[in-house]
């Protein structure tokens, strides 16, 4: 097992940079503003031959007792928890706060191993630095500099002083990677939260409660699953804080990353113009897609159609594959059927397709209905093959493939995905056309017995035909 450090300390003492510099990542999110980061952040780590497990948690605020920042310190204390060993992060610049002496008293009740670390110590020397700290009683301080990675190798290996070498490296297994997205409080994050059966992430009624893309790793009936909970993407025009900016990015990586998106749609207010936009960007990414319209619960059998008739209306691109799941993430109704769809997206996403079978599809698919001609001449569609997975694409060979309309190419798209059932994810059709091995060359010029050949045979014509 790798062990689990948890990085806690008051806001903006730098927690996350260290974070960032102890998984040589650029993972969390990193500005000058107190209390950035709200929920806690898993990141990988490594030391020579010792993995480890570094929790970013948010700024701890341990006499808050209501709103976001009691959520936060909720937040933390269940990182705690887990930990095998807190790296309580102090600020050498600022000094002992008396919050130190709280968060401190606090974190030595829990019992945890707890190792004291003075960040922001560049340029200064390290005993005087520390000097006051050792009034916390927590052992000697460790001096660092997150941000310019000074003492951060040797805080590591102090830190995983004590934890045996594995046996044999940890392997990753292929599983799917499932982010959730959609606007602002849509219920994203409840959603996270009923899916894994606990309070993991903070579920707040406060649009942009999220802000960086929580990696979250879990198992349901045996299997493996990586639920990624993002931040609300609203309209450009709306998005004016940095901060925001920055968990923008974080989410349509996210989706990048992902194998499956879930798009949670919001059924207490109208399908919006901002809905198709995200849809349609996560077809651009061709990211296997499942949609949870969240909030049904609340609706009365008119309100219901009429949500119903607006996403007909405003995602016709969906209909023809992806599954529909209307959902209640408050109260759990209707998330049953959402990882079997999860699952047979993630299938038909990675789903492996022989070269003859696609083949004798396509040659039915054209007797079926021949592409139409262009000019003089007609297509010509000889075989078909994979040409990659996540989401399939399918390369077609032939002649004058540049002229088939997109018309033939969504009723080839159609008669793929219908004879391979797959349901959930895009499907991309690439043309290639054989080159010509004669384009560009001009003839050889003949030989004067050729001509002569020639000229004669042209006499001969014109004698004969007149």
């Amino acid at each position: 097992m790798k062990p689990t450090l948890v990085l806690v300390g008051r806001p903006n003492v730098g927690k996350s940079t260290l974070f960032n510099r102890m998984t040589r990542s650029r993972d969390a999110i990193v500005a000058d503003i107190p209390g950035l980061t709200r929920d806690r952040h898993y990141g990988h780590g490594r030391m020579g031959d010792k993995p480890y497990l570094v929790v970013d948690t948010g700024g701890f605020e341990p006499t808050v007792t209501e709103g976001i920042l009691h959520e936060m310190a909720r937040q933390t204390r269940q990182a705690i928890d887990e930990a095998d060993l807190v790296l309580f992060i102090v600020d050498g610049r600022t000094g002992l706060t008396p919050q130190d002496k709280i968060i401190a008293e606090q974190l030595r009740k829990t019992g945890r191993k707890i190792l004291l670390v003075v960040n922001k110590t560049e340029g200064m020397a390290s005993s005087v630095v520390t000097a006051e700290f050792h009034e916390l009683g927590l052992g000697d301080p460790c001096a660092v500099s997150a941000v310019h990675g000074d003492n951060v190798n040797e805080l590591v290996e102090l830190a995983l002083l004590d934890f045996p070498q594995p046996e044999e490296d940890e392997t990753k297994d292929k599983h799917p990677k499932i982010a959730i997205v959609g606007r602002p409080n849509v219920g994203k994050s409840t959603l996270v939260n009923t899916l894994l059966g606990e309070e993991r992430v903070i579920a707040f009624d406060q649009p942009g409660t999220t802000r960086n893309s929580i990696y979250i790793d879990f198992e349901r009936n045996g299997r493996p699953y990586t639920l990624i909970d993002t931040a609300g993407l609203r309209r450009r025009g709306k998005v004016l804080e940095t901060i925001e900016k920055f968990s923008v990015v974080k989410t349509l990586q996210a989706v990048e990353d992902a194998n499956v998106v879930v798009l949670v749609l919001d059924a207490s207010s109208e399908i919006s113009d901002q809905d198709a936009h995200i849809a349609g960007f996560i077809l651009e990414a061709g990211r296997a897609l499942v949609l949870a319209i969240n909030k049904w619960d609340g609706l009365d059998n008119y309100q219901r159609d009429t949500i119903k008739s607006e996403i007909a209306r405003k995602l016709p691109f969906l209909l023809n594959f992806a599954k529909f799941h209307y959902i209640s993430a408050l109260r759990g109704t209707g998330i049953k059927g959402l990882l079997p769809s999860i699952d047979a997206a993630y299938a038909a996403a990675t789903a492996q397709l022989s070269t003859p079978k696609l083949t004798r599809i396509l040659m039915a698919a054209v007797e079926k209905q021949p592409p139409p001609r262009a000019g003089v001449s007609r297509p010509k569609l000889r075989y078909a093959h994979q040409g990659g997975s996540n989401p399939p694409l399918i390369v077609i060979h032939g002649n004058a493939l540049d002229h088939v309309s997109s018309t033939y190419q969504r009723y080839l798209e159609n008669t793929f995905r219908t004879a391979f059932q797959l349901e959930g994810t895009p499907l991309r059709v690439e043309f290639k056309t054989g080159r010509n091995p004669y384009a560009g060359r001009s003839p050889a010029p003949l030989s004067e017995a050729e001509a002569k050949r020639a000229h004669r045979r042209r006499r001969f014509g014109r004698k004969k035909y007149g």
